[in-house]
């Protein structure tokens, strides 16, 4: 059985999904790929991973980079997930292209070189918004390609972390 819960956002409303002990799911209500990843049997529940979240979303909309992170659970595949893990290390304040993350996976796989736009599909495919930081993924030229939120969002976002 996965739980949801919902935290209002200076950016709308946003929906949080659990397995009952670590956060499964972030979204931005109406996003691209909307909780793509929920069971179709979930319920609205309190527990402590969504208390934990939402301390964690309210210090970080005051602009402040929060010193915890909820348990996480990525359910994804064993590529999207390495992708998450190279995006849970970009400081906050700071940008990584896609091709860097890329090239570091790349690296990982000791293969020659990965494709930076399977990184930009799963970042795309990201289902832990804002905790998993891919508002902090800039296209080649540090343009502001792609976000399942919007663009807006995405720049609300890293303007609030002084990117």
């Amino acid at each position: 059985m996965e739980y949801i819960s919902r935290y209002s956002s200076p950016l709308g409303g946003i929906l949080i999904a659990s397995d009952g002990f670590a956060l499964t799911g972030l979204w931005f209500e109406g996003q691209k790929h909307f909780a793509d990843n929920l069971e179709d049997e979930h319920e609205e529940k309190n527990l402590p991973v969504f208390e934990q979240t939402a301390k964690w979303l309210d210090v970080y909309f005051s602009g402040k980079e929060p010193d915890f992170t909820p348990p996480l659970r990525m359910k994804t595949t064993p590529f999207r997930q390495s992708v998450c893990e190279i995006m849970l290390k970009i400081p906050f304040g700071q940008t990584m292209t896609y091709g860097e993350i890329a090239s570091l996976i790349a690296k990982q796989k000791s293969l020659a070189r990965m494709s930076a736009q399977a990184v930009g599909n799963a970042v795309g495919h990201n289902s832990i918004s804002i905790i998993i930081p891919c508002h902090r993924v800039m296209g080649a030229n540090g343009d502001y390609t792609g976000y399942a939120g919007g663009i807006d969002k995405k720049i609300y976002l890293l303007a609030l972390e002084h990117a």
